[in-house]
Formats: structure tokens, sequence, C-alpha cells
């Protein structure tokens, strides 16, 4: 028999597990959403050059943080919510220079952008009210 303390699953102060789940959902499938997005626009979709293009490649940074989001470390949701910014940048200057289809592209990109800036900013509060409670 293991005898081996548990840690207990942490405990979010108003919310519920489904609640927390479906943050947690949302940042990872949003960066999935952005990394699958990034390479099909780019070789496939509408690239900058016929037969597809390196900018694809631009992709690679948002591979690095879906370890932590699965792990749901704290640190990588705060660092996420700046990256994304980049993210949002480009897709916002395309949507206004470019033509269709990339413009829409661009649309989806800034959707997504959005999306994960919002479930990160949520988990983050979240998890400070957890610790303020847990510190009352």
């Amino acid at each position: 028999m293991n005898h081996a303390p548990q840690t207990p699953a942490p405990v979010y102060v108003g919310t519920t597990p489904l609640q927390i789940a479906t943050i947690r959902a949302l940042a990872v499938g949003s960066v999935l959403g952005l990394i699958a997005l990034g390479v099909a626009w780019e070789l496939f979709l509408a690239p900058i050059r016929p037969g597809g293009s390196w900018l694809a490649l631009k992709v690679l940074p948002l591979c690095i943080p879906l370890a932590g989001l699965l792990k749901n470390r704290m640190y990588t949701y705060r660092w996420v919510s700046l990256l994304v910014w980049i993210y949002f940048t480009e897709g916002v200057v395309r949507a206004w220079s470019d033509k269709a289809p990339s413009n829409y592209l661009a649309m989806v990109e800034v959707a997504l952008c959005l999306l994960l800036f919002t479930a990160c900013a949520l988990h983050v509060k979240l998890r400070l009210r957890k610790v303020k409670a847990a510190s009352a």
C-alpha cells in the first residue's frame, strides 16, 4: 500500500471544477488553434509566397507553453498572457492590410488571441483569489 501523503487538488474559491476545467480547456484550445491556424495559413490557405513560406515558423514560440498550461503552472499562464499580444498585433495589422482570404484568417487569429488572453487572465485571477483565501 502506498501511504504517501497526497497533495490536495487546488481549491478555487467561488468556482466549480467545471468552470476551472473550461477555462483551462479554452486556454489550451486557443493555443492549439493559433498553432494550427498559423501553420495552415502560411503553408496552404493564404501563404505570402506560392507554395508556402518559412513564416509558418512563427508558431514555434506557441509550442513552448503547452506543457505548462497542461500542468496548470501559474507562471506559464502569466507569460502567455503577454506573449499573445505579439500574435494579436500581427493579426490586427494583417486584417487591416492583407486582402482576402488572408485578412479573414487574421481576424480569426485576433479572436483566438483575445480568447487566450481572457482565459489566462481568468485563470490567474482565480488562482490569486485562492491564495488570498488561504492566507486569510
